[in-house]
């Protein structure tokens, strides 16, 4: 269960969200900025949270190239219910194989019952993970206003250099 760092290539994930076609990453971010988050579930309050916060900053997200996408091990009438609960319109995938993403990513899980642990990445728009954040917990998330500051920061250098 290697840990993704930046620099390292992002490996090619499948979600699908409720009803929707299935989503490919890296691939689906296309020369943009893009942000994974995975998250532990419905249940979990500062998860729900961290993504009504990446709903209410889709615009600002937007205007800076940056795409979100996120995925739970809840299943789809659960994530479909959460998607319409607040209005969430990324993807959101559901029923993920939390060993599957946690040999692919280093995701840490819980087992019993099974869940992701929250972790984000932050990839450029080569694929490439920027940023990569790992909790064993709910706490220490990935949050917009970083992801934007991180992106604005990489841009500003890349045109002095």
């Amino acid at each position: 269960m290697p840990l993704l760092h930046a620099g390292d290539g992002f490996p090619a994930l499948t979600i699908t969200p409720p009803g929707k076609q299935p989503v490919a990453l890296p691939d689906a971010f296309a020369g943009n900025f893009g942000v994974v988050l995975f998250s532990r579930g419905s249940w979990c309050r500062v998860c729900v949270e961290q993504l009504r916060a990446f709903q209410r900053s889709t615009e600002r997200l937007a205007k800076a190239g940056i795409k979100v996408v996120a995925l739970s091990a809840d299943d789809e009438a659960t994530t479909a219910d959460l998607i319409a609960r607040y209005g969430i319109t990324y993807p959101v995938g559901h029923s993920a194989d939390v060993r599957a993403i946690s040999d692919a990513t280093g995701a840490f899980v819980s087992l019993d019952p099974p869940h992701l642990q929250s972790t984000g990445f932050v990839l450029d728009p080569s694929g490439t993970v920027a940023i990569s954040v790992y909790s064993c917990g709910a706490l220490g998330q990935l949050l917009p206003d970083d992801v934007l500051d991180e992106v604005r920061d990489r841009e500003s250098a890349a045109k002095q250099s």
